[in-house]
């Protein structure tokens, strides 16, 4: 094994596409962070998740879209187009990262959701650490609601054993 195929893979975890098929601010700050982390050599395949919401294409085409458009090659973004939830885009990754020979990911969301995603890939046997976009600008009653709303969310899921094959 090269040193290269050590390197771990990105999971982007899907947001809304606006009409259009525009990404929204969320969805492209979590792509434009995979495209970061790929092209500084940090990880070796982005895989991009999240079905198709309100408005297509899905979101993982629109993360892939990115990433290309950013140059990372095509080849090396993989697309899981099914999934709905946190949940389900690491659910439907798996086999993906199986093929690729995955060892360890490396989930990009945002920075409030990541304790959640890692809590659902750590319960699915997957070796994760995170990733998060910076936001920019001061915080806002919105960005703190987001961090509550997610602190209710985790305990939800630690409560109610989610994430578990």
């Amino acid at each position: 094994m090269t040193d290269a195929d050590e390197r771990p893979v990105a999971v982007v975890l899907g947001a809304a596409v606006w009409p259009g098929g525009m990404a929204s601010p969320t969805l492209r700050r979590r792509a434009e962070e995979a495209a970061r982390l790929w092209l500084e050599g940090r990880v070796r395949l982005v895989v991009g998740c999240g079905g198709v919401g309100r408005h297509g294409p899905s979101e993982a085409e629109v993360i892939r879209a990115i990433c290309v458009g950013l140059g990372v090659p095509a080849a090396a973004v993989l697309v899981e187009a099914r999934s709905t939830t946190t949940e389900q885009n690491l659910m439907y990754a798996r086999p993906l990262l199986t093929a690729a020979g995955a060892g360890r990911i490396v989930i990009v969301t945002d920075r409030y959701h990541l304790p959640r995603a890692r809590l659902v890939a750590r319960r699915m046997g997957l070796d994760a650490g995170g990733a998060w976009p910076r936001v920019p600008g001061p915080l806002t009653s919105h960005r703190v609601w987001l961090w509550l709303r997610e602190g209710g969310a985790y305990l939800g899921y630690a409560l109610q054993g989610r994430g578990r094959d």
